[in-house]
């Protein structure tokens, strides 16, 4: 009798998160938080998460007038926000720190994003090291690629809101 030995990642269902609990991780917010869902997450090593674009984002209103088109910088900002929920689930203190782009490399724009498209952002951890990362993102359009890039980021330490007690000024 042969015996299978199954790995954690099958054993273990992957993470799905809803809107509330990606608020819970993230600091983003409207009109700046460009994630909805997360359909698949397995710990420090993929995430795969969702976003419906509707006529209602502001960016709209100006990029363009009658041909409505995402900007891919904002479809580049929607695979990090991916890869940081990712990496910000692995810090307990995760209200204490930020994780902010540290480079952004082969940058790819293949199909244009518009009004009622839904993306679906694959991000795959290529390195991390305990405050660093490097990240491979593609958001999806059905099956096809509409954009990627390898994308480095940092986790830093959070500013307090509002100043400290012995007045000194914050950078």
């Amino acid at each position: 009798m042969s015996e299978t030995i199954q790995t954690e990642a099958e054993t273990v269902a992957p993470i799905t998160l809803d809107i509330k609990q990606i608020m819970e991780i993230l600091p983003h917010r409207y009109p700046f938080l460009l994630i909805d869902r997360v359909v698949e997450l397995v710990r420090k090593k993929r995430i795969v998460a969702l976003k419906s674009v509707t006529m209602n984002e502001p960016f709209f209103q100006g990029h363009f007038p009658g041909m409505p088109i995402m900007p891919g910088v904002l479809v580049v900002e929607a695979m990090a926000q991916a890869g940081g929920t990712l990496l910000l689930t692995e810090f307990p203190n995760r209200d204490e720190v930020l994780v902010v782009f540290a480079g952004i490399e082969k940058a790819k724009f293949r199909r244009p994003v518009t009004p009622g498209d839904q993306l679906r952002i694959i991000v795959e951890v290529l390195a991390w090291r305990g405050s660093a990362g490097r990240m491979e993102g593609k958001a999806y359009l059905g099956d096809k690629v509409a954009a990627e890039a390898i994308i480095t980021c940092r986790v830093i330490q959070r500013r307090p809101a509002s100043g400290n007690s012995d007045g000194e000024a914050q950078g």
